[in-house]
């Protein structure tokens, strides 16, 4: 039985990180093709039919390339840094529900009863790749790219901490598996109300759930140094940031981090204010309800089920990553008080009468 269990893990461990990394690579595609539409450009257009090879070559070019180390750097956090970067986002991963079950084998490779809190340890590590990288660069835009990185981190994750405990007041659990549960049989967080449209409880709820997801989002795109919140690589100011001084695969791994991070951030929010991997099925048996697939049928119908399920629970992540892109390349950078002021001025109040507001509303009206 410890084989099988080994074995299983093992498999889902290569399935999610196969989809992952093939979803990296052409959300990179993705972010040069939506981002040469907007600037009405072109974008890349020549290796394969569309470009849709490019992807490929640009690994290839990363993994050919000189590997150059400066003589002036402090040699082993500059090669540990890299990877700093790009573990966490990835094993952050482990603890998120893609899918209901296939097989008779739930789609999650660690379903632990701590899963948010074990998101936010790890996820919070991913900035001493950028610290690190910054310092031992031994160079002044590195440097400062990495102390902004550092202080933007201590900034949001109070927010992004803050945001989320309304979902678990709501709930009473911080499983994922069981936050995803919850949604499906009460409404997703984002939209409470729906399937009991007479609850005045419900309609209370949605206001806080909704502060919720655009505080936590919005936290999530400075957790993940995307624009407007890039301050740490701004080009026009640190040249790169922290990863001036990087080349070749190195720099291909601080690639890598950002864009499994963006995935990452997409999941977590999928899982906690956008129902998983549920989608609602109207159904007239019986009266009409919403219905979904769990991927328990039997045979075939139940592998349909569950491939239903993980189609969909990737199919609203990648729509969030469009969401990143199109912010990214619409708005213009933050200066660096005015992401300081937002963090701690906005963000963290909002958040902390947030709670309050969800806890009265748990306490005086029935759901």
């Amino acid at each position: 039985m410890d084989y099988f269990y080994i074995l299983t893990s093992l498999a889902k461990i290569a399935a999610l990180l196969a989809v992952v990394l093939g979803l990296m690579n052409y959300s990179v595609y993705a972010e040069r093709r939506v981002s040469a539409l907007i600037q009405d450009r072109l974008g890349p257009n020549r290796v394969g039919p569309a470009g849709l090879l490019q992807p490929i070559a640009d690994a290839f070019k990363f993994l050919l390339k000189e590997d150059f180390t400066p003589g002036h750097v402090n040699k082993f956090y500059y090669w540990l840094a890299p990877c700093l970067a790009m573990i966490p986002a990835i094993t952050t991963l482990a603890v998120v529900p893609f899918g209901s079950t296939l097989f008779g084998l739930p789609m999650v490779i660690a379903d632990i009863n701590v899963g948010v809190l074990f998101v936010f340890a790890i996820a919070s590590l991913g900035v001493y790749g950028i610290v690190i990288a910054g310092w031992s660069s031994n160079s002044k835009y590195p440097f400062l790219g990495g102390v902004r990185s550092s202080s933007q981190m201590i900034s949001y994750e109070l927010s992004l901490g803050l945001a989320v405990i309304p979902v678990f007041l709501l709930v009473g659990q911080l499983r994922l598996t069981e936050i995803v549960r919850y949604q499906i049989e009460h409404g997703w967080m984002i939209a409470p109300f729906i399937g009991d449209w007479m609850n005045i409880g419900k309609w209370l709820l949605a206001v806080p759930m909704l502060i919720s997801f655009v505080v936590f989002t919005i936290a999530i795109f400075a957790e993940t140094n995307r624009l407007p919140f890039d301050l740490p690589e701004a080009e026009t100011e640190l040249v790169g940031g922290y990863h001036t001084e990087y080349g070749s695969m190195k720099f291909g791994l601080f690639f890598l981090g950002e864009y499994i991070a963006m995935i990452t951030g997409a999941s977590i929010i999928v899982t906690l204010f956008l129902g998983g991997w549920h989608l609602p099925i109207p159904s007239l048996a019986g009266g009409f309800h919403w219905t979904y697939f769990d991927g328990s049928g039997e045979g075939w119908r139940g592998i349909a089920g569950g491939l239903f399920n993980i189609a969909t629970f990737f199919a609203k992540v990648i729509l969030l990553l469009l969401v990143f892109i199109w912010v990214r390349w619409t708005l213009p950078r933050f200066r660096y008080d005015q992401l300081m002021r937002l963090g701690w001025v906005f963000f963290f109040e909002i958040a902390l009468v947030n709670i309050f507001v969800a806890a009265i509303i748990l306490a005086y009206f029935p759901l």
